[in-house]
């Protein structure tokens, strides 16, 4: 807090508006009583310049190019743990010790079996159903299932449903999967740590052993913590927005992955990789990066620039390392998808035009080229983010009801329709 003020002069009439500081980032204007004070609303379409909320958990500076959870740096994170004790430092706020960690990861682990009448949801869905569909309809139905920790006004049952969902979450997106591609389930296994269990999960047939390759294993993790959380974006805006009203968490997920489904969000990377394999060759990029700067034209560069980070992302850097040791392992390393991948990035960190404009390859750029290399068709790369992203989503939905200044989501409007008019009886009109 500070003993700053900012004066509104609106007409005839000046207010005087408290200005709030964080720990690190811009000051914020508190508008709280603007309406009683002018009879005024503010306008700010996508909430952009608006702070939502008061949060600990995560912190992005986009100028920068810097992203902390509760004050540490991702590229640490991701470098030196693994994403259960980035979990860890999500929900409590600290980095587990030996003996927390030992704990929580036995927990998590001994939570990933769902209740067996959860697969004759799955027979409910068409074979060709996409798996976000699938997703958005068996993580609302968990609240059928678990109704002993949907109670948000009780602290134990909030810590057991965000234990199960971040949990269950690989059990049912390995489950979606299987079923996308008429293969059958394939149970978690307790010996196996929570990115090798998904990826066996994923890939395991009954008719034969599979041994999950740890440099696979250890990308996924990294793909995970990479995706644990980023502030107030869009998906988490909407589980924050749906438990304001009270609703139990696990509806609140639920409506965070129907809105992470938008290509705009969530799809991103899909259409990174699309846009990578319409292109094809290396010699065919100046053809591209021509339409790319022509306004008249639709083509746009997918997985380049970011609505917060006006840098070069901070997980990309990550993200592109991450690629490399994934297509090496894989015998991919001449990949003319990479190729292209990486003459696009050098142009773009080059050329007047993307410096200029701040369009740097953000993680969507990469990591469509890693969950393809590693198996993963293109429907199952939004699972994969949510599955991620949960942790993130549970964290922000228990600050939020903790929060005794929360109220429910209330957004205004500027109406511009009709005004006041009569109705006209219908042998009249």
């Amino acid at each position: 807090m500070t003993d700053k003020s900012a004066n509104l002069v609106l007409g005839n009439k000046s207010v005087e508006l408290a200005v709030k500081s964080g720990t690190i980032g811009p000051d914020v204007i508190d508008i709280g009583s603007l309406y009683k004070q002018t009879g005024a609303f503010t306008y700010d379409p996508g909430f952009t310049s608006t702070a939502s909320c008061e949060s600990k958990i995560t912190y992005i500076d986009g100028e920068e190019g810097v992203l902390l959870h509760r004050g540490y740096p991702i590229e640490q994170l991701a470098e030196h743990g693994d994403f259960l004790e980035t979990c860890y430092l999500l929900l409590y706020g600290e980095l587990p010790t030996a003996a927390q960690k030992k704990d929580f990861d036995y927990r998590v682990t001994h939570h990933t079996m769902v209740h067996e009448q959860m697969t004759r949801f799955f027979t409910g869905f068409r074979r060709d159903a996409h798996p976000m569909a699938v997703m958005c309809g068996c993580v609302g139905a968990l609240s059928a299932f678990y109704h002993d920790s949907t109670d948000i006004t009780d602290p134990h049952q909030r810590m057991v449903a965000s234990l199960r969902m971040i949990a269950k979450m690989p059990t049912i997106a390995a489950m979606a999967y299987k079923y996308h591609v008429g293969q059958p389930f394939v149970y978690p296994k307790n010996d196996l740590d929570y990115a090798s269990n998904f990826l066996h999960m994923c890939f395991a047939v009954p008719c034969e052993e599979y041994k999950v390759n740890p440099v696979l294993a250890r990308a996924m993790d990294r793909i995970f913590i990479l995706h644990a959380d980023h502030e107030q974006n869009a998906s988490t805006s909407t589980v924050r927005l749906a438990g304001s009203s009270g609703a139990n968490p696990f509806a609140c997920i639920a409506a965070g992955i129907a809105c992470l489904w938008g290509p705009a969000h969530g799809g991103a990377n899909e259409a990174a990789l699309n846009m990578l394999t319409e292109i094809g060759s290396v010699d065919r990029i100046p053809e591209y990066i021509a339409r790319a700067k022509d306004k008249n034209d639709p083509f746009r560069l997918m997985g380049f620039g970011h609505r917060v980070y006006k840098n070069y992302d901070p997980r990309a850097k990550i993200m592109q390392k991450t690629t490399h040791e994934v297509l090496s392992e894989l015998g991919h390393k001449d990949d003319p998808m990479l190729q292209v991948a990486m003459e696009l990035e050098r142009i773009a960190l080059t050329d007047e035009y993307f410096v200029e404009k701040k369009l740097y390859p953000n993680i969507d750029f990469y990591s469509g080229i890693t969950l393809k290399a590693m198996g993963f068709p293109t429907t199952m790369f939004t699972v994969l983010f949510a599955l991620a992203r949960t942790v993130g989503w549970i964290a922000q939905w228990a600050e939020m009801v903790e929060d005794p200044q929360q109220r429910i989501g209330r957004p205004r409007q500027l109406y511009t329709g009709a005004p006041k008019r009569d109705y006209v009886p219908v042998s009249k009109r």
